[in-house]
């Protein structure tokens, strides 16, 4: 009796190491930027992701600088996540290493809200090259309050828009404009209606895309423009694309859109 005993303790043993070590199908670095106005957002998404990554055969890995990217550091990971860290203050060494990452499609990139605040802030200069890759913009303004929004899907057929409605509302977000569109330069897959703020505001846009990917680098690439309120985390469309764009249509290095 006392063998049995053993031996099941052994394979309950062996079978937790397994369980606990287990190689993940793939792994998420998530480059995110703590305090501020963004906390309340990125505290539910890091949530979310921890969640995620419980439920399925993932590793996630969350740094809030760039001290430490490189080619080496970012060759161990299948998708980054770009979540709501701004596009600057990143190192020279890790602005070569990404501009690799993106061009040779050594991965599959996720950028939220915050990616796009492109021009000259807290005394670094615009990192051209990061415009380009969004579409030649430049951050212009924002609405003066927090408002849902619908937003109208473009491109249906485009995997990351899979299961999601032809119109959905964005709640309670903000909202940003740019100088001017990035339509020519991008693939857009959603724009929001300004005529549906509620608050309604008289800061406009016009043609305002919120959702794209550049199709004209290697990497599978995909930016949200939403991602300042946590309350974006009650949207089952918002949840879906997150669950989508972050994983499903990334984890490949073969792109097929």
């Amino acid at each position: 009796m006392k063998k049995v005993i053993v031996l099941m303790l052994i394979m309950l043993c062996v079978g937790s190491i397994s369980m606990y070590s287990a190689k993940p199908d793939f792994k998420v670095l998530v480059l995110t930027e703590r305090g501020g106005q963004h906390e309340g957002f990125v505290v539910a998404a890091l949530k979310w992701l921890d969640n995620f990554a419980q439920q399925n055969k993932c590793e996630i890995t969350v740094v809030n600088n760039t001290d430490k990217i490189n080619d080496n550091y970012l060759n161990n990971y299948q998708v980054f996540i770009q979540l709501n860290y701004p596009p600057y203050n990143w190192t020279d060494v890790a602005k070569t290493a990404f501009i690799k990452y993106i061009n040779q499609g050594l991965g599959g990139w996720v950028g939220f809200h915050h990616a796009t605040l492109l021009g000259e802030f807290d005394g670094f200069s615009m990192w051209q090259w990061f415009s380009g890759f969004m579409g030649d913009i430049r951050y212009k303004n924002y609405i003066a309050a927090m408002a849902n929004g619908s937003v109208c899907v473009e491109d249906a057929t485009h995997p990351v828009m899979k299961d999601i409605p032809p119109v959905f509302t964005i709640p309670n977000d903000e909202w940003y404009i740019y100088d001017k569109s990035p339509r020519p330069n991008v693939h857009v897959l959603a724009h929001v209606d300004e005529a549906s703020y509620q608050p309604a505001s008289n800061i406009t846009m016009g043609d305002h895309p919120v959702i794209w990917t550049n199709e004209k680098v290697k990497a599978r690439n995909v930016y949200f423009q939403m991602g300042h309120h946590p309350t974006l985390f009650t949207s089952t469309e918002f949840k879906t694309l997150f669950s989508m764009l972050s994983f499903g249509q990334l984890v490949k290095n073969k792109k097929t859109y």
